[in-house]
Formats: structure tokens, sequence, C-alpha cells
């Protein structure tokens, strides 16, 4: 397992990007969280295959059909102790 944390700027909040970003890590198989910055990027935390976080991080560009990722900054971190996909 390995976990990755990406911060996301662009027209992220407001737009469904958290919640759609959940949908698309269950789907990957992927855990972690997507929460909303003070500063209006959205940082996500993903645990799981190396190949599904690839996915996710190619997949958080896009987002769902309102949103727009501008920048994706991904950084390796410490595997957190988290079960299932939550948003806050």
């Amino acid at each position: 397992m390995a976990a990755a944390r990406f911060l996301v700027s662009g027209r992220v909040q407001g737009v469904f990007y958290r919640a759609s970003t959940r949908e698309q890590a269950l789907a990957l198989g992927l855990s972690g969280h997507a929460l909303n910055l003070p500063d209006g990027r959205v940082e996500v935390v993903a645990v799981g295959p190396d190949e599904a976080l690839d996915a996710l991080e190619r997949w958080l560009w896009q987002g769902p059909a309102l949103a727009r990722g501008e920048v994706v900054i991904r950084e390796t971190c410490a595997v957190p102790d988290i079960e299932g996909f939550r948003t806050a």
C-alpha cells in the first residue's frame, strides 16, 4: 500500500468536487479523504495501490463536469490508518 497527498487548485469548491472525488476513489479501491481548505484548494489524501493513485491523480485534473483542476500537486506521505473515504 502507498499513500499520496494531493493539493488541487482551480474551480474545485462548490462544484461537487469532493463528493465526486470520493466516488472516484471508492471505485478505484482507495481509502482516504477530500477536504476543502481555507485558501480555496482541496486536499485529497488517498491510500491504495500505486496504479490506483496514478488513476486518481489523472482524474483530479478533470474532476466533475463543473470543476476545473488547474494545479494538482502530489506528495508522498506516510500511510495513515484510514478506512473508507470521507469528505468534509
